[in-house]
């Protein structure tokens, strides 16, 4: 799995889009396996835009395949850069709103049927941030005490290794 991810992603620079959900329940996460020395990441659904693509056809499209949730994108929020050696990516957060779907586990189309990396979906609420507060948790939640606080970013942030 982490060839294949190295083979895809690795040595060029990526531009993401990332779709805040937040519900009654909390904010949706998705866990993938690797990515982290933890073993599994927990980050907002999304994913890379194509050439001829516009960021709100990338994200609707991303949430469907990862979530199988229909959504539309409400505003932008804020732009997180991630560098780890050989992967770099520059992500574009939005705040989305359901339309539609049933919540599941989806897929990446990015990668192989084996090679497959959702391992669960889930709407994160303020115990679920402390227990996995961590290299395992995308870096923007990070410093939050609540999941929802996402919504409250502006601006620019990085995160360097």
């Amino acid at each position: 799995m982490e060839k294949e991810i190295i083979k895809n992603f690795a040595d060029k620079l990526r531009l993401r889009v990332c779709g805040i959900l937040k519900t009654e329940q909390g904010v949706l996460m998705i866990r993938h396996r690797g990515l982290s020395r933890a073993g599994y990441f927990w980050s907002p659904p999304g994913g890379g835009l194509s050439f001829g693509q516009s960021v709100t056809d990338c994200l609707k499209q991303e949430f469907l395949e990862e979530t199988g949730l229909r959504i539309t994108v409400e505003n932008f929020l804020f732009v997180n850069e991630f560098f780890n050696h050989p992967l770099h990516a520059v992500e574009l957060f939005f705040r989305v709103k359901q339309t539609g779907g049933d919540l599941c586990k989806g897929f990446d189309p990015e990668m192989s049927p084996e090679g497959q990396i959702i391992e669960a979906v889930k709407y994160f609420n303020a115990d679920d941030l402390r227990e996995h507060n961590g290299p395992q948790l995308h870096a923007v939640f990070r410093n939050l005490s609540a999941p929802e606080q996402v919504l409250n970013l502006k601006g620019y942030f990085h995160n360097w290794k």
